[in-house]
C-alpha cells in the first residue's frame, strides 16, 4: 500500500486516546484499538490488499499487554523504512488531573485494579516510555477539554497551522497560585483600588476601576511592555505548534488589579487577531 498513512496513538490511560481516535476517524482513518504488535504488519498488509484499499489507518496502543507493547518500537521502525507515512501521537497528562478524572468517573486504573490510581499511573509511565520516545507529536491534555483535544489532533493530522490560543487567568496570591500556569506576572506593584473608598467594593471589571489600574503611569507602561514581549514570544510558540498558552496575572486578592490587567491584555491580543480567553478565579471571593 504505497503512500499509506499510518498513525499510532498512545498515551496514559485517561489522557484522551478515545477522543483522539474519534478525531482521526472523522478525518477518514480506519481506527483499530489495541491491536497486538505481532499482528500490526499483517493488518497493514491486509488493508493494502483490500478492494478498495484503506489508505489511512489509526492504531491505538496502551499498556495492558506489556510483553506485546515491547515489540511496538521494532514494528514502527520497520514500517518507517517502507513507502508508508508513519506518525506516532503520544498523549500526556499531569498525575493530578488524571487522578481527578478517575475519581469523577469512579473507574479503577487498568494497571492497578486493586491498588491506587497513582500507582497505576506510575507503572504506566514506565511501560510507555519507549513509545513516548518514538513520538512525532506529544500533546499535554491536562488543560484540554474533549473539544479542544479533537481540534488539536485535527489540526496536527491535517497539517494546518493555527495561532496559539492564549488563556488568561486572574487570581489572588492570597488564595494560592494556579498550578496550570505557564507564564506568571505579579501586578502587586500597581496602585491598589482597594485603598480607594469609592472603588473598594467594585472589581476590575468596573470601567472606573479598570481606568484607575490601566491608565496609571505604571499600569500603562507595564501593559505596553507586556504587549511588546508577547508580540515577540507568541509567534515562536505558533511555530512550535503549541495549541494553548496559559498566562496568570496575580495581585493580592484577585479582585481589582489582576482582573483589570487580564481584561486589558485580552483586549489588546484580540485587537491583533489573537484568540484570547479570560477566567477570573477569585473575583467573587471576599476581600
Amino acid at each position: 500500500m504505497k503512500g499509506a498513512q499510518i498513525v499510532f496513538v498512545s498515551g496514559l490511560s485517561g489522557s484522551g486516546k478515545s477522543t483522539a481516535m474519534a478525531a482521526l476517524e472523522d478525518q477518514g482513518f480506519y481506527c483499530v484499538d489495541n491491536l497486538p504488535a505481532p499482528l500490526i504488519e499483517q493488518f497493514v498488509d491486509l488493508c493494502a490488499k483490500a478492494a478498495p484499499q484503506t489508505p489511512k489507518i489509526a492504531l491505538a496502543l496502551d499498556a495492558r499487554e506489556p510483553q506485546l507493547l515491547a515489540q511496538v518500537p521494532a514494528v514502527v521502525g520497520r514500517l518507517r523504512t517502507s513507502d508508508r507515512s508513519v506518525d506516532v501521537l503520544f498523549l500526556d497528562c499531569s498525575e493530578k488531573v488524571l487522578v481527578n478524572r478517575y475519581r469523577e468517573t469512579r473507574r479503577v486504573h487498568p494497571l492497578s485494579p486493586d491498588g491506587s490510581v497513582e500507582a497505576g499511573i506510575g507503572q504506566e509511565r514506565i511501560l510507555l516510555r519507549d513509545i513516548a520516545a518514538l513520538a512525532d507529536q506529544v500533546v499535554d491534555t491536562s488543560q484540554l477539554n474533549v473539544h479542544e483535544l479533537r481540534a488539536a489532533v485535527t489540526r496536527w493530522i491535517a497539517g494546518e497551522s493555527r495561532a496559539s490560543v492564549v488563556n488568561l487567568i486572574s487570581f489572588g496570591f492570597r488564595y494560592g497560585t494556579p498550578e496550570e500556569l505557564e507564564l506568571l506576572f505579579d501586578v502587586r506593584f500597581l496602585a491598589n483600588p482597594y485603598f480607594e473608598a469609592a472603588l473598594r467594593e467594585r472589581t476590575g471589571l468596573d470601567e472606573e476601576v479598570a481606568r484607575y489600574v490601566i491608565e496609571s503611569d505604571r499600569g500603562a507602561a507595564f501593559l505596553s511592555r507586556l504587549e511588546d514581549w508577547l508580540e515577540f514570544l507568541l509567534p515562536l510558540y505558533d511555530r512550535e505548534g503549541k495549541s494553548y498558552l496559559t498566562i496568570g496575572i496575580g495581585c493580592t486578592g484577585g479582585r481589582h488589579r489582576s482582573v483589570a490587567m487580564a481584561e486589558a491584555l485580552a483586549g489588546a491580543l484580540r485587537d491583533h487577531g489573537r484568540e484570547a480567553n479570560v477566567r477570573h478565579r477569585d473575583v467573587e471571593k471576599p476581600q
